[in-house]
């Protein structure tokens, strides 16, 4: 038998932040790829501690929904599953690399398989993508006919469209940042949007001067969070000036600056991050069929598809 485990932040404060966290654990269980499926929080119940104790899988993957490689992901979830034999320097990476570990847990006799956070996964770029879709309910956003004439772009506007993945930012964690740069520069070379850059909360280049750093008449703003909160709800709509009030809601898009801002909210929320939790498994060892394309399929996304340059109909 094998089991899932989805190991989530959650919160004290909003109870809305663990939403995606049940959301995607019910997509993947409707695959039926795994015998069980868990969600396990550090700040709600179920917690990290008590939930591998409660599998009767004998082989566990567990992976983080976390945005990037660090604190919670490096120390707290390890300690929390009472990981013995983990070390960070097991993962061997750079920051964005992180794959998976093989460890047990000798205290109930489990296999735990511990992946790197889907916030770093090449999938990840997939899902920014599409809820760049989503927002602009447009499949084609940013792209050009298959003659790959620039004249020809398929956008809103005749001005062309920009991308921003916005992160928190922090000097504290330099990966912080490594996973909104990684996934820019991948949809940056795809050449699909006229311009896409990596924008930040607490760091430069900050997100509050959206409009300065794009040419482009419409820029999606796509926040690389895992839940819509106080960040995503609050500050990024008030500080890019989408509302002077974020109670009062705002338009999307949003004339800000002589730009139409296509504010998307956190990634996180997005269908298809069931499938990056399963590429993850899948990665470690686990046999999940055909699990990947039942939730591409049921998103839109067609099964394999990764980002080319210059592939049809993008140029």
């Amino acid at each position: 038998m094998q089991a899932l485990v989805i190991a989530a932040h959650g919160s004290h404060l909003n109870p809305d932040a663990s939403d995606p966290t049940y959301a995607h654990a019910d997509t993947v269980r409707e695959t039926g790829a795994f015998d069980e499926v868990r969600e396990a929080f550090w700040k709600e119940e179920p917690h990290f501690r008590e939930v591998i104790r409660t599998l009767e899988s004998d082989e566990v993957f567990v992976v983080p929904l976390f945005i990037s490689e660090g604190y919670f992901t490096e120390q707290v979830i390890p300690r929390e599953l009472r990981l013995e034999e983990w070390d960070p320097e097991k993962w061997d990476s750079d920051g964005t690399s992180a794959s998976q570990v093989t460890l047990e847990a000798e205290d109930v006799g489990k296999t735990i398989h511990y992946c790197g956070p889907v916030g770093t996964h090449d999938a990840m770029t997939d899902v920014i993508v599409q809820r760049a879709e989503s927002v602009t309910e447009d499949p084609d956003v940013g792209e050009v006919s298959a003659s790959g004439d620039a004249e020809a772009r398929r956008s809103i506007s005749d001005g062309g469209f920009g991308l921003t993945v916005v992160g928190h930012g922090t000097e504290r964690n330099e990966n912080s940042a490594k996973a909104i740069e990684y996934h820019t520069e991948r949809i940056r070379e795809t050449d699909r949007f006229d311009e896409a850059k990596a924008l930040f909360m607490d760091e430069e280049p900050e997100v509050d001067d959206v409009t300065d750093y794009f040419d482009t008449d419409d820029v999606v703003v796509v926040p690389l969070f895992i839940a819509d909160g106080y960040h995503t709800q609050e500050d990024i709509p008030e500080d890019m000036g989408l509302t002077e009030d974020y109670r009062l809601g705002w338009d999307v898009p949003s004339e800000v600056d002589g730009h139409r801002i296509w504010y998307a909210g956190a990634v996180g929320t997005e269908g298809l991050m069931a499938d990056v939790i399963l590429e993850r498994a899948a990665d470690a060892g686990a046999d999940i069929g055909d699990a990947v394309e039942s939730v591409r399929e049921a998103t839109g996304l067609e099964a394999g598809a990764e980002p080319e340059p210059n592939a049809e109909p993008g140029d």
